[in-house]
């Protein structure tokens, strides 16, 4: 187990059964990175990576 599951795990017990937007989703992680601008770099890294999910190129 990495050091960062334990977030994810708190993160889906705490919200798991909310529904967002990934607008209020991306709101959030610019916030984030407000707050805590050596981060910017992993966050950006995040949110690439989901938004490319689906891309066929990327595989």
């Amino acid at each position: 187990m990495y050091f960062t599951d334990r977030g994810i795990e708190e993160l889906q017990d705490r919200r798991g059964e909310e529904e967002v937007s990934l607008d209020w989703v991306a709101e959030r992680l610019r916030e984030f990175v407000d707050l805590n601008p050596e981060f910017e770099i992993p966050v950006e890294r995040l949110a690439t990576w989901l938004a490319r999910l689906d891309d066929e190129d990327e595989e």
